[in-house]
């Protein structure tokens, strides 16, 4: 069981909605939930303890407020390129470094992460959305990457979007830096589905997760990287990464033989439902 001082601070809220799901909420509603230095390192030291526990099987990340996340707190880069421009620490890029981290936690954590996206996600917070493995958001959510209205093209942001979308999507997002709707998002893929209210939008998520919760962790764990990993690869070696990893599963992995036993004998497999909850870690 995770310890509550190590996963709730002043930034980052985590809570248990059932005992295999996590709730992670960006808590900084005062900043627009900025992804500054200090959210990113809570965010990262709370995927870490996550990632850890083996009771939780999936995590919602949401946010607090009316902005799911504004991106990084540019004066924040202000004062960091001020301080580089002195020939002091390049903070800036070790900044970038540390959101860069971020985004290929989430990608390479065990367990799936879900954004549930109920207000505005701008340039590295649209980043955040589009590095998630599913994301849901209510249909007054709108997504923008506008760096290049401040002369600043979101460069890092351009990375998960054009893993997540279409390059031409992903292109005009990034040069016009104009803000589309949820339904424009769910249209070109940013987001699976988008959901009518607030409330709604909870219920339809937690469903989800619960879907997913009740499957086996394995597989989830393996799936997923198998997932990232062929799609950088050509079409042969991604086929041949696939077939010798679900071979080796039919031959050698437990939860597969319980699973394929439990279908055929017409009963739940044994890694099915845990009792829900709702308490703070």
């Amino acid at each position: 069981m995770v310890a509550a001082a190590a996963v709730v601070s002043s930034l980052v809220k985590t809570t248990r909605i059932q005992e295999a799901i996590a709730r992670v909420t960006l808590n900084n509603t005062k900043n627009r939930n900025a992804l500054s230095r200090a959210m990113l390192q809570q965010i990262q030291e709370t995927l870490g303890v996550i990632d850890a526990d083996p009771e939780i099987r999936v995590i919602i990340l949401n946010a607090s407020g009316p902005v799911f996340s504004s991106g990084h707190d540019l004066k924040e880069i202000r004062a960091n390129a001020a301080n580089n421009l002195k020939n002091e620490n390049n903070k800036n890029a070790s900044l970038m470094e540390l959101c860069a981290s971020v985004m290929q936690t989430i990608v390479r954590l065990d367990k799936p992460v879900i954004a549930q996206v109920n207000g505005v996600a701008t340039a590295a917070g649209c980043q955040l959305v589009a590095s998630c493995d599913l994301a849901y958001a209510s249909s007054s959510a709108t997504f923008a990457t506008p760096g290049v209205d401040l002369g600043l093209f979101c460069s890092t942001p351009a990375v998960a979007l054009g893993r997540s979308i279409h390059r031409k999507h992903a292109m005009q997002m990034l040069l016009t830096g104009d803000a589309i709707s949820a339904e424009e998002a769910e249209r070109i893929g940013l987001v699976n589905a988008v959901i009518d209210n607030d409330e709604n939008l909870e219920k339809t998520v937690i469903e989800i997760a619960s879907r997913i919760a009740s499957k086996s962790p394995r597989a989830m764990a393996t799936g997923k990287a198998l997932f990232y990993e062929q799609l950088e690869l050509p079409l042969d070696a991604a086929y041949r990464l696939a077939s010798d990893a679900m071979a080796d599963c039919m031959n050698h992995d437990e939860e597969a033989r319980e699973g394929i036993d439990a279908f055929l004998t017409k009963r739940k497999p044994t890694w099915g439902s845990l009792q829900p909850t709702s308490k703070d870690l």
